[in-house]
């Protein structure tokens, strides 16, 4: 089950807000935020958030709801405390994590994409479903479904007070029969001395029909559907996934 982390996410942590900056996160953690009020029972106040990640949603998603946020990565979680102080942080796997208590709803965004083989995600689901309290609901969002995978390039980066970092994401598929797919890295980064590194950071991500995700959250105990993600600069057929446990499970 233990795989490896890739790089940004442990020695290159503190780097993350100038790969991905929570100003850019408004519209989509708006979205998330509509579907998860009314995906279940009404009024929620409690979410968990597995695959938490630098906190970049949460900073949102903390004006509506309650959080508790999760990862897999400590150095991600410090992150996340710098931005989010006020929420609860706790480090775990999404595929075995047990808290002992149920929320309102929960919410896993990208870092689902991680679960590289329909064992880990089930397993993912099912500790979903198991922190989900009855009548509550979860979101899934991961990146691509089956039918809607394809290659892609992007590039981008941001400036803070004393260092700098630029980056070139390559996403593609090297085999197409499996269940998986591979996003390489390339990390420019400039330090307040002006000296320059450069590192190679490879992430290998998963790949399922959407058929596959509804059938196994139908199987672990949601009543599952698909819904369109709808973002102004995402021009592509994305979805993502919305399960309702019922009252009586």
């Amino acid at each position: 089950m233990e795989t490896s982390i890739p790089k940004l996410y442990e020695g290159l942590a503190s780097w993350w807000h100038l790969l991905s900056a929570p100003e850019d996160y408004a519209e989509e953690a708006g979205f998330y935020s509509e579907l998860l009020v009314a995906a279940g029972d009404p009024s929620p106040v409690t979410l968990l958030e597995i695959g938490s990640g630098g906190g970049n949603n949460a900073s949102y998603l903390k004006k509506q709801f309650d959080l508790t946020l999760v990862d897999r990565s400590p150095g991600m979680l410090e992150q996340s405390r710098a931005l989010n102080p006020e929420c609860e942080h706790i480090v775990g796997d999404m595929r075995t994590l047990r808290l002992g208590c149920e929320f309102d709803r929960v919410f896993i965004q990208d870092a689902i994409c991680y679960m590289t083989t329909g064992d880990d995600l089930r397993a993912a689901i099912e500790t979903a479903f198991v922190h989900c309290r009855p009548g509550g609901a979860v979101l899934l969002a991961p990146d691509y479904v089956r039918e809607n995978f394809s290659p892609s390039t992007d590039c981008g980066g941001e400036d803070s007070r004393d260092r700098a970092l630029r980056f070139l994401e390559w996403t593609y598929d090297p085999d197409p029969t499996d269940t998986s797919y591979t996003v390489d890295y390339a990390y420019l980064l400039r330090n307040a001395d002006g000296s320059m590194r450069v590192e190679h950071d490879r992430h290998i991500e998963g790949l399922f029909e959407r058929a596959t995700w509804l059938s196994i959250m139908t199987d672990v105990g949601f009543e599952a559907r698909g819904v369109p993600f709808v973002h102004s600069e995402v021009d592509y057929n994305l979805e993502v996934f919305i399960g309702h446990r019922p009252k009586d499970s």
